[in-house]
């Protein structure tokens, strides 16, 4: 009961973290001097991990991400056997979740998904800013072992307690104000793949690059936390 408590949580967090940030970047950043822009789909970002971190991170521990699953494994802090059902459930709120999105995009007179689209990531002429694959790879690599670092520090038992999401939640806002232009903003998997899977195309082309690139920054980033700071976890 328990571990199906934590999946459903997971879940339900990566569905809002989804329908939050992508649904704010497709719903409401593009309406001219009103807008939210850049600044506001960060921010919603942000939000989303924030309430849910509140909301149900005491069921399932809040990761919303596998990278960040993997990376919290990596860290010391995570069962291996958890991984690929943790990883499942996050995966499933991310498609719900741009199903969903898709269906009240559409509901739009004149809304078109290949024009619009439902803020997937890429690089080359999939990047907003139009930057390369490499960039896009070292972008992903470093924002999410950052946010793994960020997490492992924020969550330590030294930490100042109840906090954490706040932390968490301003740091993801970070990394989006710093990389929406490069990819805009992966880190995550599961945010990636359910827009990929609506969009299909050179979304779904690319797809491959924001799994590997975040499992392998959140994975480093989860190692390096435990081997810079792990004499001062009791």
């Amino acid at each position: 009961m328990r571990n199906t408590k934590s999946l459903l949580a997971e879940a339900f967090g990566t569905f809002w973290l989804v329908l939050g940030g992508c649904g704010s970047a497709v719903l409401a950043a593009g309406f001219p001097e009103h807008g939210i822009h850049f600044v506001g789909v960060s921010l919603a970002f942000g939000l989303t991990v924030l309430t849910m971190a509140y909301a149900v991170g005491h069921v399932s521990g809040g990761h919303f991400n596998p990278a960040v699953t993997l990376g919290l494994w990596a860290g010391g802090r995570f069962p291996a056997r958890d991984i690929v059902p943790y990883m499942l459930a996050q995966v499933v709120g991310g498609i719900v979740a741009s199903f969903t999105l898709y269906v009240i995009a559409s509901g739009k007179a004149g809304w078109d998904l290949g024009a619009t689209g439902l803020a997937s990531n890429g690089y080359g002429a999939h990047s907003p800013g139009g930057y390369s694959m490499q960039a896009a790879f070292l972008t992903e690599v470093l924002m999410t072992g950052f946010f793994l670092f960020i997490i492992m520090g924020a969550t330590h038992g030294r930490a100042a307690a109840g906090f954490a999401p706040i932390a968490i939640g301003l740091a993801l806002t970070l990394i989006h104000l710093i990389s929406i232009p490069v990819t805009n903003t992966s880190v995550n998997p599961a945010r990636s793949t359910g827009p990929a899977l609506v969009e299909g195309g050179i979304a779904l082309q690319q797809l491959w690059l924001f799994w590997l690139a975040p499992l392998i920054g959140g994975a480093g980033g989860g190692w390096l936390y435990r081997q810079l700071i792990a004499g001062n976890e009791d």
